[in-house]
């Protein structure tokens, strides 16, 4: 009986400290989180989705070696841009068979001439998830008027059944949502035996994600993204089978600008496809992107660029996982971006406004607030010229501002 009697009190005793554990983690959870300003900040505060970061190291002092004051069709500008076209086919692995250009408008530009050129052909699957493949959709219907076009969409935050697509038609898609942090994990629902053509907006993909290129005829980016490149210059990738509806299919009815013409008397205008850029480049801007593609090469190639951009997504998810009021905005691990991170916040949006604000303010991070049709929270660029580090120093100021401004 004595025995039993203490086994008794010690399982009362048990129970009370274990309520008493409980009322002390509730009262932690619910208390105001501690607001102790950092003491360091990011070496470089640039985590902006476009313009992007520059890469580590870089200065001014690249550009002595540009072509400035000369012609972009004089021996060293065309030299220039001929390296731009080659040193990228290397860096991303694409096929020797594929034609890649320099085109004007950064990769709205690329885009638009590419959809104004070929598609009309045949039916469209537009598929979109965030605001520029919305875009490209409006484009579709109200400016080229095609009226065979498929609607292939989900919300901020998801990715759609691309398995819907039809291998028939062509097929529009963003391979890395940049205003909603959503990318395409893989190419496999692009069947190999299609007869139609594949445009892929890759802007804030190429150079962070491996890109199966056998699966994509249209290709389109520009340099301010992953290689922290200066705006107003696209670059548009071809595969055989866009080159051969270019030379098979005019659209009727359409006039086509002087910029978006790639071909001459039905045939490809193969010296745009070597350096010969329909309209007049910055050559400042090409300079800074060789300078690019050479720190690129110094990172091992793509291999190592898409390194440094997931290591940087990885350091995201544990503060994300640590912090109980940050959410990723996309809800498949799998199609999370590591590029354009969007994440979202328990807090009103006049709050994450707030906070934005402060730490720009601070010089802590720059332009790193939602996209304006996006969900309200935060967009923090994790591509390949970011440094981890300075994604670990901007955490701890965000959690200060959060306590801040909520």
């Amino acid at each position: 009986e004595p025995l039993q009697s203490t086994q008794a009190e010690t399982m009362l005793l048990l129970r009370r400290a274990s309520r008493h554990a409980l009322a002390q983690r509730r009262a932690l959870s619910a208390a105001p989180i501690a607001s102790v300003e950092p003491t360091v900040k990011p070496a470089r505060p640039e985590f902006s989705s476009g313009p992007c970061a520059k890469r580590p190291g870089w200065s001014p002092s690249i550009y002595e070696s540009a072509a400035t004051g000369r012609s972009h069709r004089s021996a060293i500008g065309k030299q220039k841009l001929k390296d731009a076209i080659e040193t990228t086919r290397e860096v991303l692995n694409i096929p020797s068979d594929y034609k890649i250009a320099v085109v004007p408008a950064s990769d709205t530009g690329a885009i638009e001439m590419a959809m104004w050129s070929m598609l009309g052909e045949r039916p469209v699957d537009m598929c979109h998830w965030e605001s520029f493949g919305k875009g490209w959709l409006g484009d579709v219907t109200s400016q080229l008027k095609l009226d065979n076009v498929t609607e292939i969409t989900a919300g901020y935050g998801e990715l759609p059944d691309l398995t819907k697509t039809n291998k028939d038609h062509d097929v529009v898609f963003t391979f890395n949502g940049t205003t909603s942090g959503v990318r395409v994990p893989d190419l496999d629902w692009i069947a190999d035996d299609r007869t139609g053509l594949t445009f892929n907006d890759a802007t804030s993909a190429v150079f962070a994600m491996d890109i199966d290129w056998k699966k994509v005829d249209v290709t389109t980016y520009s340099w301010q993204k992953v290689m922290g490149g200066e705006g107003a210059h696209g670059m548009l990738i071809l595969s055989p089978r866009a080159v051969e509806r270019l030379e098979s299919f005019t659209p009727s009815n359409r006039p086509l600008p002087k910029i978006f013409r790639m071909t001459k008397k039905g045939k490809l205008d193969e010296a745009l496809f070597t350096g010969a850029t329909i309209n007049t480049p910055s050559m400042v801007c090409v300079e800074d992107y060789l300078d690019a593609l050479q720190w690129a090469q110094a990172q091992g190639g793509l291999s190592g660029l898409i390194k440094r951009s997931e290591a940087n997504l990885e350091a995201v998810t544990k503060w994300v996982e640590s912090t109980e009021w940050a959410h990723f905005l996309a809800k498949d691990v799998s199609t999370r971006s590591s590029t354009s991170v969007c994440l979202t916040l328990d807090t009103d949006p006049a709050n994450v406004k707030a906070m934005v604000k402060m730490l720009e303010d601070q010089d802590v991070a720059y332009d790193i607030g939602a996209y304006r049709d996006a969900p309200a929270g935060l967009r923090i660029w994790c591509g390949a010229t970011v440094n981890t580090e300075d994604l670990e120093a901007l955490f701890p100021w965000i959690e200060y501002a959060f306590a801040e401004c909520s």
